[in-house]
């Protein structure tokens, strides 16, 4: 089955902000994971279904989705370490009207 990465415009910006050596490993760890490559762990209690792919201080929060005979790698969030759960809990709370 092949696996796609799609890349949000947030991680995007994210990753562009960053100088460049955290920027080239970061762009290698997102594209690895359509190999299934890289440090990544399944996230629990209110981030359930969501996984994590960490890189050095920075973390990329991640679903993946099946359909269309495809896996898809949807990388919707990333930021440092220190403040990313807190802040991407924040987000989808207000995003369902919490």
């Amino acid at each position: 089955m092949k696996t796609r990465v799609h890349v949000s415009p947030q991680v995007i910006a994210s990753v562009e902000s960053l100088a460049p050596e955290p920027r080239r490993k970061l762009t290698r760890a997102i594209k690895a994971l359509a190999g299934d490559r890289g440090d990544v762990k399944p996230l629990e209690g209110k981030l359930e279904g969501y996984s994590r792919l960490r890189v050095s201080g920075h973390r990329v929060i991640f679903r993946e989705v099946f359909g269309s005979g495809a896996r898809h790698m949807d990388c919707v969030f990333a930021e440092k370490r220190s403040i990313i759960y807190d802040l991407f809990v924040q987000l989808t709370a207000e995003e369902l009207g919490q």
